[in-house]
């Protein structure tokens, strides 16, 4: 099912399903909510009602010109409060590698709303290496062949010998352009530590995009809050790479969550 939720400028489509308490889905840099279709069904299998919100340029009315990581914070925000069940709107928040800045920024200025933070490849201080960089930049660059497009995709974001077609499309030059500038224009310490809500980092063991170092830094800065699980065999893709895993690493710790209640 599809709504829309206002938001500053207009509104933003968001696809929900199930039932129970809310988790909201945020997609990587150019990426659409379809990208979750696997994790949501399974998290409203286990009686969740999920939402995946569109990003501001992929559909809705809501302009992605001029936008920053505060407006995409300030989007989500609008989406908890807006799905969220009565009395009180919370959510856990799940974001893919941009999406865990949101994810990160929105417990931190919203912090009533967020109970829990799950990141799946998350970066943001240690940088990846040139090559892998310039691998993930050509991913969106819409005059290469299918051929060239696959292996800058299967090199930036899947781990040796996974399939990258799953990712043959999807993408969205413009809105990762605007998501890009909002990105560099932020300092990470507005969001690095995710408020005070408890985290778990979904650490892909072949990300070369979103180094494994970055997780330890984050363990490092919130302590006992932090839990990191290491997911075998998968880069910075990650969901369409192991699917069962992610679903299972993430319920285990929503598991903790509810039983903290």
């Amino acid at each position: 099912m599809s709504t829309r939720v206002g938001v500053t400028g207009g509104e933003i489509e968001v696809h929900t399903s199930g039932d129970g308490p809310l988790i909201v889905l945020v997609p990587s840099l150019g990426r659409g909510g379809a990208d979750f279709a696997d994790l949501a069904a399974g998290l409203a299998a286990a009686g969740w009602k999920v939402a995946r919100p569109e990003p501001r340029g992929v559909a809705g009315t809501a302009p992605m010109a001029g936008s920053t990581m505060e407006t995409f914070a300030a989007d989500l925000a609008a989406v908890i409060e807006a799905l969220a069940p009565p009395p009180r709107p919370t959510a856990v928040v799940v974001g893919h590698a941009l999406g865990n800045r949101i994810v990160r920024l929105t417990a931190t200025r919203h912090p009533g709303l967020v109970r829990g933070v799950a990141l799946l490849a998350a970066g943001g201080l240690v940088a990846p290496e040139p090559e892998a960089l310039a691998d993930l930049r050509a991913c969106f660059d819409p005059t290469r062949n299918r051929r060239d497009h696959l292996e800058v995709v299967r090199r930036a974001f899947f781990a040796p010998g996974n399939d990258p077609s799953a990712w043959e499309g999807g993408w969205y030059p413009t809105v990762a352009l605007h998501q890009g500038r909002a990105n560099s224009a932020t300092d990470p310490a507005e969001w690095w530590e995710a408020g005070s809500a408890p985290v778990l980092v979904i650490q892909p063991a072949a990300d070369v995009i979103a180094p494994a170092a970055n997780a330890v830094r984050l363990a490092d800065s919130i302590g006992d809050r932090a839990t990191v699980v290491t997911i075998p065999d998968a880069g910075h893709a990650l969901l369409p790479e192991q699917p069962s895993a992610t679903l299972a690493a993430l319920l285990e710790w929503l598991g903790t969550l509810t039983a903290e209640r």
